[in-house]
């Protein structure tokens, strides 16, 4: 019948609509920023040129990036809501402890955002790379970043006869064990950390009293930072160096924070500490 459309034909305009729009939903993001220093580096190491528009301040920062020089021709942003907004991103990637605000108000603004958990070990390192691939498009690219990360990690691991008892210990008094990223990097370099003995498996204050009682093999610092601080005092002290033990050069931030396959940098380095403790150079 003249002016009547054939059932036929409305369910295959409604099936080509339904796959135009899932091919578009399936398109990987075009404008891509990040709001957290994690984020910033796991983006930088898989987005495709041009699709990461922009990174938070410390992304640029050498004591607090690994990535800090392939930031460098990016535009920054101080991770507020409404700066953010005015980059038209299609992908926002933020952190758990990013404000809360932030992402709420950019998520009522119609803008999809990821939030990533920090690592606590280096086993999480190769679920953060496969997420952040599938976000980005980059699946494969995040496939072999894994690969070799797990090579690499592999190549460093060993067992050693007896493991040194060492300190991580940074501004503030403050320590890690076991149940964090930097303790983690410290068990896959061989050493065994005073922090558990102390019952300090995720962190927390380790007084300068305790850690000479505690007597560790060495004492892994965190860095000085610019300007002068009472809470650096600790690093300095004459009581610490009375102590008598091996200080390695400090650790800083890009050492040990994110959850990115240049955390195998700070296992070398921290390897290498043990091997020179075991043969006495």
């Amino acid at each position: 019948m003249r002016g009547c459309v054939r059932p036929s034909r409305v369910i295959g305009a409604l099936a080509a609509l339904a796959l135009t729009g899932a091919a578009a939903i399936a398109q990987p993001p075009q404008r891509v920023v990040s709001v957290n220093l994690c984020t910033d580096q796991l983006a930088l190491l898989l987005a495709a040129p041009g699709q990461l528009v922009s990174v938070s301040r410390l992304a640029r920062d050498p004591a607090s990036s690994a990535m800090s020089g392939a930031a460098q021709g990016l535009a920054v942003n101080g991770s507020g809501a409404e700066e953010v907004f005015l980059l038209r991103p299609d992908l926002v990637l933020a952190g758990t402890y990013t404000n809360d605000a932030t992402v709420k108000m950019l998520r009522r603004l119609g803008i999809r955002v990821e939030v990533f958990a920090p690592a606590r070990s280096l086993e999480d390192i190769p679920a953060r790379m496969a997420r952040m691939g599938a976000l980005l498009g980059r699946e494969g690219e995040a496939e072999r970043r894994i690969a070799a990360f797990r090579a690499a990690l592999a190549a460093l691991d060993d067992t050693p006869p007896r493991r040194p008892r060492a300190a991580l210990w940074y501004v503030n008094s403050f320590t890690l064990g076991a149940d964090s990223l930097a303790g983690d990097i410290l068990h896959h370099a061989g050493f065994a950390n005073v922090a558990d003995e102390a019952g300090l498996a995720q962190g927390g204050t380790l007084a300068l009293e305790r850690l000479i009682l505690l007597a560790p093999d060495v004492v892994v610092r965190g860095r000085d930072y610019p300007g002068r601080s009472r809470a650096e005092d600790n690093l300095a002290h004459p009581a610490l160096r009375a102590l008598g033990v091996p200080m390695s050069a400090p650790l800083t931030d890009r050492d040990w924070i994110c959850g990115t396959p240049m955390a195998l940098d700070a296992v070398a380095r921290l390897r290498e500490l043990r091997l020179s403790l075991e043969t006495g150079r």
